[in-house]
């Protein structure tokens, strides 16, 4: 089963690091977040990727043409029967990575869209490519498959980044709440959806949060998939700062492959 992975966007909130380089390349630990999403996948057995690409999208593409070279030693034999031998073997083996150009200004909605002739089931999955979490994906495919709607979403309670004040009518605060968790679910991405999603999708401009989605839900096609526990994005470099110092003090909960 394909793994789309949306990895186009600008990352304007995150202009230090994305500058230079697609904030899927953006490292976490030495690594890109992009490969940190794809370990947590092929960690549920999902090693099929296809890798929705637009901003600096050759960087992406140079990255996987030298994983090999870049994940081991090797010998390089020069002159006329030139050849490579690789010395170690990494853990991603069998990966299978489609990059695929979905152009620079297009929306979520039209990337997938114009990425749809590289799915070839009946049913697939897409994140993003800057969000980490240690769903059970076993779980929201089995979840998806018994509801038998079109789409799913995963949903977190997200944590606020503010204390909450609860005031009187006198302006006395009654209770005070440290960044609590939020009551509402918010969307975290991590879908599974049926081929069928792309007849609800539009042109370049189409947004898949958007439209797509609230026609989804309007016409009972849309459920949701409760996830408690982590959830983290790299919008800012705030978050990238949080990120990496968590994988440095080896608190990193969405690191769930050995």
């Amino acid at each position: 089963m394909k793994v789309v992975i949306l990895c186009g966007g600008m990352g304007m909130r995150l202009r230090e690091e994305t500058e230079y380089r697609p904030k899927p390349l953006v490292d976490v630990g030495g690594r890109p977040i992009v490969w940190h999403i794809m370990k947590h996948y092929a960690h549920h057995g999902f090693k099929e990727f296809v890798l929705a690409l637009g901003y600096r999208g050759w960087m992406i593409k140079e990255y996987f043409l030298n994983y090999d070279a870049m994940s081991n030693d090797f010998t390089v034999r020069l002159g006329d029967k030139a050849s490579v031998k690789y010395l170690d073997s990494h853990g991603e083996q069998d990966y299978m990575v489609t990059l695929a150009e979905t152009g620079l200004n297009v929306m979520t909605g039209g990337r997938l869209k114009r990425l749809a002739r590289h799915i070839d089931s009946d049913t697939f999955m897409l994140t993003y490519g800057d969000g980490l979490a240690d769903v059970d994906i076993k779980a929201l495919l089995a979840f998806h498959q018994a509801h038998g709607r079109i789409a799913t979403v995963s949903g977190v309670r997200v944590q606020s980044r503010f204390g909450i004040l609860d005031l009187d009518a006198s302006s006395r605060v009654k209770r005070f709440a440290e960044k609590p968790q939020l009551g509402d679910w918010s969307s975290a991405g991590f879908f599974v959806f049926n081929k069928k999603i792309i007849d609800y999708l539009g042109g370049d401009d189409c947004v898949l949060e958007e439209d797509p989605l609230r026609r989804l839900a309007d016409e009972g096609q849309l459920a949701a998939y409760q996830h408690t526990g982590c959830f983290h994005t790299m919008d800012t470099y705030r978050e990238y700062l949080a990120l990496n110092e968590m994988w440095a003090k080896n608190q990193a909960p969405w690191k769930t492959w050995g």
